[in-house]
């Protein structure tokens, strides 16, 4: 649905978007992340037609943004994190403001404005000037104007940026029913929205796409996590086993009377096989006479990776390795 290709922007001398390259099915949403300065805003903006690539294309639906933009702009939604408002409108007259924008007309733009005031739940909020609402109804009021239209790719920068928790709740369930007709990109600082929302993420560092991959890829690490009674001389013999490359005790504990079971990290090879891998160590274990009480593996938050994408080194070769 959406193909962005070998995407640059500059700003004078600073290369903000760095060959940036991924595809969208429709019906996926897919998280954008980034720390600030990282690139998202310029390529949101970039796909969305308000600033054009020095370098690359962006194809929506096998339209040419650079042959024509319009047809792209008309099957786009955007959510910018600073919404452009006009305080002394009411939300009644920014909407039909903002579906005249998008081509409706008559019977089909009332239709949309009742469609999207009822999704975002504003009614109540439906002649007061926009001046006057809280933060909240404010991206809720922009979030209505991104929907106008049913468009086919939606671009939502910080959607729950100034909710509350029940009405964060609200416009996520909103979101998951919008991708039944959409591709979403949803850009936010909040991995929990990430994690509760997304199948898929992008990370960008310094204009780079550095992390593409699925969520529960992108969650698995190559560690196992082991709780034995192996000592600590033991460790040899784990190191010996066949696909792995390393082992660190991590501690230890007192479990029951005076026996003690050690936590260890064992690190697999690219190549190891962890489900094959899991039962060679737990055999070799109960084979030397030890207990094994917990052997798992280790399992990545999106904030740990997201961290790490961000410590120097990284290389998107890594990423792609952990997905594979």
């Amino acid at each position: 649905m959406l193909e962005v290709n070998q995407l640059a922007r500059y700003y004078d001398d600073v290369k903000a978007v760095d060959n940036v390259t991924f595809a969208i099915d429709k019906g996926e949403i897919v998280g954008l992340l980034g720390h600030n300065g990282a690139g998202k805003t310029t390529v949101m903006k970039i796909i969305s037609g308000y600033l054009e690539p020095d370098e690359g294309t962006v194809v929506v639906d096998d339209v040419d943004s650079k042959i024509n933009p319009k047809a792209i702009q008309r099957q786009l939604g955007y959510l910018p994190e600073t919404l452009p408002v006009y305080p002394e409108m009411t939300v009644a007259d920014y909407l039909d403001y903002a579906a005249t924008l998008k081509g409706l007309e008559d019977k089909r733009k009332s239709a949309e404005i009742s469609r999207v005031v009822k999704a975002t739940a504003i009614a109540n909020k439906f002649l007061a000037p926009i001046g006057t609402l809280s933060r909240g109804y404010k991206q809720r009021v922009g979030v209505a104007q991104a929907i106008l239209g049913r468009p086919k790719l939606l671009i939502l920068d910080e959607p729950t940026n100034g909710l509350d928790p029940g009405q964060t709740q609200h416009m996520r369930a909103l979101i998951r029913e919008l991708a039944s007709d959409a591709t979403i990109i949803l850009s936010t600082h909040i991995m929990q929205e990430v994690d509760a929302l997304c199948s898929r993420a992008l990370i960008l560092r310094s204009g780079k796409l550095v992390v593409d991959a699925q969520l529960n890829e992108l969650r698995q690490s190559r560690n196992l996590l082991l709780t034995s009674s192996l000592p600590e001389t033991g460790m040899s013999s784990l190191k010996a086993l066949e696909g792995v490359a390393k082992v660190i005790c991590k501690g230890s504990e007192v479990i029951k009377g005076n026996e003690s079971a050690n936590h260890y990290c064992i690190t697999l090879k690219p190549e190891a096989d962890q489900h094959a891998l899991s039962a060679a160590i737990n055999k070799h274990i109960v084979e030397t006479g030890r207990d094994v009480y917990a052997l798992q593996p280790e399992q990545r938050s999106l904030e740990t990776l997201f961290r790490q994408v961000n410590e120097e080194g990284y290389q998107r070769e890594e990423s792609a390795n952990v997905a594979d």
